[in-house]
């Protein structure tokens, strides 16, 4: 079987927190879980993260923002990532602006 866009860039994503050491995991949606939890959830540089992935041009449901919303204001990183954004997670995990990538573990290229 393919593998989706979505999984794709969840492939890269999950590379890359490898890479870095962080600590994460694929929280469960239904039954117990809780709905509109980001795809990708946890902890990198004592910062706890959630990663909500999609592809192409979609964008994430409204109980998804909500959810990511919530973990921003409880001071946590949280962010949407697609294919062309993948770039950007080295420097939000990082919590370095882009434009100084200095402190980098790990180049995308």
């Amino acid at each position: 079987m393919a593998m989706t866009p979505e999984g794709k860039v969840k492939k890269k994503i999950v590379a890359y927190l490898k890479e870095i050491g962080a600590y994460y995991f694929f929280p469960a949606t239904g039954g117990y879980g809780k709905s509109g939890v980001p795809d990708i959830v946890g902890c990198y540089k004592g910062k706890f993260f959630g990663i909500e992935c999609k592809a192409g041009n979609n964008k994430p449901t409204e109980l998804q923002k909500h959810q990511l919303k919530l973990i921003s204001e409880a001071g946590g990183i949280a962010t949407v990532t697609n294919e062309d954004t993948i770039h950007s997670l080295r420097y939000i995990l990082n919590g370095l602006p882009e434009s100084d990538p200095s402190q980098l573990e790990l180049d995308f290229d």
